[in-house]
């Protein structure tokens, strides 16, 4: 029986690559029908409406397939630290109360060390992809240009998410002011802030709507950072991370509103 499974965007070309970025395949390798091409909607705001694909999955596309991708890549992390590495998020440095932790410039060391490690991940993943660094006070972004971007990214970004990952513990095992590390992929992550920025807005709408909890499972440190940001001034709700590990759920709350503070009591 053939799979088929579907895949949104703001339009056709975006669709099709968040398609390519699930399944990890090329865009020569993608069957797909086009459901809808999408509105634009009154100014870009009002009555728009994203793209939609039927994409028809590979015949050795299964539930298995879907886990070889964050296996392979544990596996270099386990290389690369001469022991089983679990994908954990990292966890925070202990300052006194007098000290407080200030931003500190990216060292060339730290640089030339997440460059060679993350260049060592792509060529072991896939061939022709060059890796590139720029700085900006205490962070570091290391770009990959070229090779197959969808096996880089991975399924729904835990490919880029544990090459990240394994970056900034490279680059900060060792170093005591710490170094921020972001890695993208050919302009992945800024797509995929906008898609996150949109989901917590839709689900933050629906906890206030329902007036019960609304969930969004299985996010990085990263992924729940963008949506806490996106929803911290919004007086409505409150928003929590939940669970153990690396992938967490974020829980998005209702506030109650507050008619009255207490009850009066009655006179007799």
């Amino acid at each position: 029986m053939t799979q088929t499974q579907e895949f949104s965007g703001k339009d056709i070309d975006i669709a099709i690559k968040n398609a390519c970025a699930a399944l990890t395949l090329l865009k020569d390798e993608l069957k797909y029908d086009v459901i809808s091409e999408g509105a634009s909607g009154i100014f870009g705001i009002v009555g728009r409406k994203d793209a939609k694909i039927k994409v028809v999955l590979p015949d050795n596309y299964t539930d298995e397939s879907k886990e070889i991708e964050m296996e392979g890549i544990k596996s270099i992390v386990d290389e690369a630290f001469g022991q089983e590495t679990r994908l954990e998020e990292p966890k925070k440095k202990e300052f006194k109360s007098f000290e407080v932790p200030e931003p500190v410039d990216v060292s060339e060391e730290s640089v030339v060390l997440g460059t060679e490690a993350l260049q060592k991940m792509a060529d072991l993943i896939t061939d022709d992809a060059n890796v590139s660094a720029g700085t900006e006070s205490d962070r570091l972004t290391l770009s990959i240009e070229g090779g197959n971007a969808g096996i880089l990214i991975g399924r729904k970004g835990q490919t880029l998410d544990a090459m990240q990952f394994l970056t900034d513990k490279i680059i900060n095992r060792k170093s005591e002011a710490r170094v921020r590390v972001k890695v993208d992929i050919e302009g992945y992550m800024e797509t995929r802030k906008a898609n996150l920025k949109h989901l917590a807005y839709k689900m933050a709408d629906k906890a206030k709507k329902t007036g019960r909890p609304a969930t969004i499972n299985q996010m990085s440190a990263q992924d729940r950072r963008i949506v806490h940001l996106a929803l911290k001034d919004d007086q409505s709700v409150r928003t929590q991370s939940m669970g153990d590990g690396y992938y967490r759920r974020l829980v998005i709350f209702p506030k109650k509103k507050n008619s009255f503070r207490g009850k009066r009591r009655s006179r007799r």
